[in-house]
C-alpha cells in the first residue's frame, strides 16, 4: 500500500480538503482489510468509500455495478483524476473482443486500480479464470440492496456473488447501498456471509428535500405547469411503463419543454446519448422508468416527479434521493391514487406466494405513506429504523407545511365495518360505499341490498367520501382486500375488535391541488381557475342533451364531461381550437363541434371574456404512421394478438391505441375480431347497455353485468359502439 496521509490523498486525487460524514472511518476500515457495510443516502459520497482505497492499495479492486450506463459514468469520473486513462475500466457486454483484451492487458500490467463489472459478466467462466490470476485488492458491491428479495431492485444474479468471490480470491468485501431497512440489511449480510462486517449507517434524513403527495387528477397539465414555473431547472419524471415514458416525453416536447425519454426498450446508443445530454445540461428533463438514475452523479437535479406511485418506499426514497445532491433545493412530488396500488396488486397474481406476500407488504407501506397525515420525513426515517422529531422537519413536507384537514371518524368507521360483517365479507368496496350513501346501483338492486337496515345509513356523505373511509380503513389495517377474489373486503382481527370497542379514528381529507408560488392548479382546471365556469358548463350540458335526443345517441358519445369542463377553461371558438380540448380529435370536432363552438363564441362575446390561450396545453399530434399502419392491419382483419406481437405490444396496449383512434373521431371496424370472441347474443346485450347508459364508465358496466363479462370484452364492445354511433 502506498504510504500517504489520507487527507493528502483526498486532496491529491479528488481535490477535496475534508471528508464527508463517516467517509474517513469507512476508508480506514477498508484499508485495514476488514469487511465493511456502508448504508449512506444518495449524495452522501458512497463512491469515495471504495474509490480512494482502491487507488491506495496494491492490486485491482473489482466493483460490481448493476448498470452499464452507471459503470461508464463512474469510470469517466475516475479517469478524470488521473493522467493514466487505464486507471479504471469496465468489463461488460458492450465491449468488443479487442477492447476486452486491452482491459485484461492493463489489469495484468498493474495499471488498473478499479475494474467495474456487471454481475452477469462476473459469472462468465473466462472472466473468473482471468481474475484468479491477478492481484485483487478487495471486492466492492455497489447498489447492494439488489441482493435482497426485500430490496426494491432485486436482481437474482446478485445472490450468486459470494459464491463467485470465493472462486476468485479471499479478499475483503465492501457492500454499499443508499437504502436498506433493517430487514434488507440483515438479508444482504447473511447472503454475502459478512455478518462480521463493520456497519457504517449514516442518517437517512435529507433535510433539503421537500416531499409532497398530490391526488392523481389532470396530471399532464399539472406537470407541464409545474415545469414551466421551474424553467431551466433539471428534473426527472418517473413512470412505471415504457409507453407512458414515450407519451409524456413527447407531450412535454410539443409544449416547448426540453425533455427526452429513457427506458430499457431504447437501444444502448440512444440511452447513452439521452443520459449524456441530461448530464451535459443540453436537456432539462428526463422522463424515465426506474432504469434511469441509479448512481447518476448529477448534483443539481432540482425536482423529481413520480407520475406513478412506486412499488415500495425504498424505491421512492432511492428515486427522490436523486434530487438536490448538492445540498440545494430538491422538490419530490408524487401523484397518487389508490387505484394505482390496486393495479400493482393485480400484477402480483400468479407469482409465487412468498413473492406475493412481500409485494403486498411493500405496496401497503407505500399506500400508508401516501395517505398519511403525519410528517412524511418522520415516516420515511421510521421505515429505515431511524427516529425523528417532526418539529425538526421545518415545513419541508406538505403535511407539516399545510396540515390536512381531519375529522372524527369513529361513527363512519363503525358503520362501514358493521356493514361488511352484516354482508358476511362478500362484497367489494364500491358496493359497500353505494349502500352507505343510499345509492341504488344495478348490483345493489340485484342483491336486494336496498332493503337492508344499513342502506342509506351514511347518506349525508357521497360515495367519494365513503371510498376514502374504505381506503383509510385498509391503510389502518382494519380491513384487508382479497386480491384473488377481485378485491372483496375482509375484516382483520383489528377490525373485529374495533366493532366491539370503537375508539377515536381521525379521517383525513385529501387535497385537490398542487400548490405553487402563484395560484394553485386545481384538479380539472388545467391550471387556469380554481372554480369551473358553471354558467357555460350548464349551457353546454343542455346543448349536449338536446343533440343527444335529436340524434338518438347517449350524451357521452358526443363529448364526455371532462371535454366539456376543458371547454369551460379554454373557450375554443374554432374547430381547430376545439381539437386542443381533452378527448376531442379532428373527426369528433368536425362531426359535433359546430354548435358547441358557436355557443362558446356567443358566450365569450356576451360576457366579455378574455380567453387564456397563452396557457393552452397542446395535445400530442397523432403518430400518423403508426395509426395508419394499425388501421391497415385491422382492415386486413389480422388478430389483435398478431398486431401486438409485431409491434412488441400486449393486446391491452393495442386496444388502448384503437380506443384512442376511435375517441379522436375515426371509425374502426373490429367486428371480425369481436365475432371470434363474443357470441351474437352477448354482443347485442352489451351494445344495448351502452345505447341506454348515461356513462361509458367500464366499472359501472362491469357491475351492471355482475362480472359476467371481462373488462376486455366490455372495452371491445365499447369500441364497436362508439365507432358506429359517434364517428
Amino acid at each position: 500500500m502506498k504510504v500517504l496521509n489520507l487527507k493528502d490523498a483526498l486532496k491529491t486525487y479528488f481535490g477535496f480538503d475534508s471528508f464527508k460524514g463517516q467517509q474517513e472511518e469507512i476508508i480506514l476500515n477498508v484499508l485495514n482489510g476488514e469487511n465493511t457495510f456502508v448504508i449512506m443516502p444518495t449524495g452522501g459520497g458512497k463512491s469515495m468509500c471504495y474509490q480512494l482505497p482502491a487507488l491506495l492499495l496494491d492490486g485491482t479492486a473489482v466493483v460490481v455495478s448493476p448498470l452499464i450506463a452507471l459503470m461508464k459514468n463512474q469510470v469517466d469520473a475516475i479517469r478524470s483524476v488521473s493522467e493514466d486513462g487505464s486507471i479504471a475500466h469496465f468489463l461488460n457486454s458492450s465491449l468488443s473482443k479487442a477492447e476486452a483484451n486491452k482491459v485484461r492487458q492493463d489489469i495484468t500490467e498493474g495499471r488498473t486500480k478499479l475494474l467495474y463489472v456487471a454481475p452477469e459478466s462476473l459469472t462468465k467462466k473466462e472472466n473468473i479464470e482471468f481474475l484468479t490470476q491477478v492481484d485483487i485488492s478487495f471486492f466492492a458491491i455497489d447498489e447492494a440492496h439488489c441482493i435482497s428479495e426485500w430490496g426494491h431492485d432485486f436482481r437474482p444474479e446478485y445472490r450468486r456473488l459470494r459464491e463467485i468471490f470465493e472462486k476468485i480470491s479471499n479478499v475483503p468485501i465492501i457492500a454499499l447501498t443508499a437504502t436498506a431497512t433493517p430487514k434488507v440489511q440483515n438479508d444482504i449480510q447473511k447472503n454475502l456471509n459478512m455478518l462480521d462486517a463493520m456497519v457504517f449507517k449514516s442518517s437517512f434524513n435529507r433535510g433539503n428535500l421537500y416531499y409532497q403527495i398530490i391526488p392523481k387528477k389532470e396530471i399532464e397539465k399539472q406537470i407541464i405547469k409545474y415545469i414551466r414555473q421551474h424553467d431551466g431547472k433539471s428534473g426527472i419524471i418517473y413512470c412505471l411503463s415504457r409507453k407512458k415514458v414515450e407519451e409524456l416525453a413527447e407531450l412535454l416536447q410539443v409544449n416547448g419543454i426540453s425533455a427526452l425519454p429513457y427506458h430499457a426498450g431504447l437501444d444502448a446508443v440512444t440511452r447513452a446519448t439521452h443520459q449524456d445530454k441530461f448530464l451535459m445540461e443540453e436537456v432539462d428533463v428526463i422522463v424515465a422508468t426506474i432504469a434511469f438514475g441509479m448512481g447518476i452523479d448529477k448534483p443539481d437535479v432540482r425536482f423529481v416527479i413520480h407520475h406513478d406511485i412506486p412499488k415500495s418506499l425504498e424505491s421512492y426514497y432511492q428515486e427522490t434521493g436523486r434530487a438536490g445532491r448538492d445540498g440545494g433545493e430538491g422538490e419530490c412530488i408524487a401523484f397518487y391514487r389508490y387505484k394505482d396500488i390496486e393495479k400493482l396488486e393485480k400484477f402480483l397474481q400468479g407469482k409465487p406466494v412468498a413473492e406475493q406476500e412481500i409485494g403486498w407488504q411493500l405496496l401497503s407501506e407505500m399506500a400508508s405513506y401516501s395517505e398519511t397525515s403525519v410528517c412524511r420525513r418522520k415516516m420515511i426515517l421510521h421505515y429505515f429504523g431511524e427516529g425523528f422529531d417532526e418539529k425538526n422537519c421545518g415545513e419541508m413536507c406538505d403535511n407539516c407545511k399545510d396540515p390536512k384537514e381531519r375529522l372524527e371518524g369513529k361513527e363512519y368507521m363503525s358503520n362501514l365495518l358493521r356493514l361488511i360483517r352484516a354482508l358476511k365479507e362478500t362484497q367489494k368496496g364500491n358496493h359497500y360505499c353505494a349502500i352507505l350513501a343510499g345509492k341504488v346501483t344495478a348490483e345493489v338492486k340485484a342483491y336486494k341490498h336496498d332493503a337492508i337496515p344499513e342502506f342509506g345509513i351514511g347518506k349525508e356523505k357521497d360515495e367519494h367520501f365513503w371510498n376514502a373511509v374504505v381506503r383509510q380503513a385498509i391503510v389502518a389495517g382494519l380491513i384487508t382486500k382479497d386480491i384473488e377474489s377481485y378485491g372483496v373486503l375482509k375484516l382483520s382481527d383489528e377490525g373485529r375488535a374495533f366493532i366491539e370497542n370503537p375508539t377515536s379514528f381521525e379521517l383525513i381529507k385529501e387535497r385537490d391541488y398542487l400548490v405553487q408560488d402563484d395560484e394553485p392548479i386545481v384538479a380539472g382546471s388545467g391550471g387556469r381557475n380554481t372554480v369551473i365556469d358553471q354558467d357555460l358548463y350548464d349551457r353546454l350540458l343542455d346543448l349536449r342533451r338536446r343533440l343527444s335526443s335529436e340524434k338518438s345517441i347517449p350524451p357521452f358519445v358526443i363529448f364526455q364531461e371532462p371535454s366539456l369542463r376543458d371547454m369551460c377553461f379554454q373557450y375554443p371558438i374554432t374547430i381547430e381550437e376545439l381539437t386542443n380540448i381533452q378527448g376531442v380529435g379532428t373527426g369528433k370536432a368536425a362531426r359535433y363541434g359546430g354548435p358547441f363552438i358557436k355557443m362558446i363564441k356567443d358566450y365569450v362575446e356576451e360576457k366579455g371574456i378574455e380567453r387564456p390561450q397563452d396557457v393552452v396545453v397542446k395535445s400530442v399530434v397523432n403518430k400518423s404512421g403508426l395509426k395508419v399502419q394499425l388501421i391497415q392491419n385491422i382492415d386486413r382483419k389480422l388478430p389483435l394478438e398478431d398486431i401486438g406481437r409485431a409491434q412488441g405490444k400486449t393486446v391491452d396496449e393495442v386496444i388502448d391505441e384503437i380506443e384512442s383512434i376511435v375517441q379522436s373521431g375515426t371509425r374502426v371496424n373490429i367486428n371480425y375480431y369481436i365475432d371470434d370472441v363474443l357470441d351474437e347474443e352477448v354482443q347485442e346485450e352489451i351494445y344495448a347497455y351502452f345505447s341506454e347508459a348515461e356513462t361509458d364508465d367500464l366499472t359501472e358496466a362491469y357491475e351492471e353485468f355482475d362480472g359476467d363479462y371481462s373488462e376486455e370484452e366490455l372495452r371491445l364492445m365499447r369500441i364497436k359502439f362508439m365507432s358506429e354511433m359517434a364517428n
